[in-house]
C-alpha cells in the first residue's frame, strides 16, 4: 500500500548571476543533509530561464517530517548561506491532483 505524500514546494526568488551558486547549494544540501533525514522521498529543483528564482520540489511522508528537517541543525545551518543568495516562501499540503503521460 502506498502512503500519501506531504509535498514541500519551496519558491527562491534571486538575482540572476546568483542562481547557479543557489542551485549548487540547493543540490549540496540535499545530498548532504536532505537524502538522510527520515521520512523524504524525492527532491527536484527547476531553475526559472530568466535566472529570477529556482522552485524546490520535495516529497515527505509527513508534514512532521518537514517540521523535523526545518529544526534539524544540519539544515539551519544552511540557512543563513541560503539567505544570502535569494529569498523563500514554501508551502506544504497533500497532492489533490496529479495526471501523466
Amino acid at each position: 500500500m502506498t502512503t500519501q505524500s506531504t509535498i514541500l514546494v519551496s519558491v527562491f526568488k534571486t538575482e540572476p548571476a546568483k542562481q547557479a551558486a543557489l542551485i549548487a547549494l540547493l543540490k549540496q544540501n540535499t545530498e548532504t543533509v536532505i537524502r538522510a533525514l527520515h521520512g523524504w522521498r524525492a527532491t527536484r529543483l527547476i531553475a526559472a530561464q530568466d535566472g529570477a528564482s529556482v522552485v524546490i520540489y520535495s516529497e515527505w511522508e509527513t508534514p512532521a517530517d518537514i517540521e523535523a528537517m526545518r529544526g534539524d541543525p544540519r539544515m539551519k545551518a544552511y540557512f543563513p548561506r541560503i539567505a544570502e543568495l535569494a529569498s523563500l516562501d514554501s508551502m506544504m499540503g497533500p497532492a489533490v491532483w496529479s495526471e501523466a503521460r
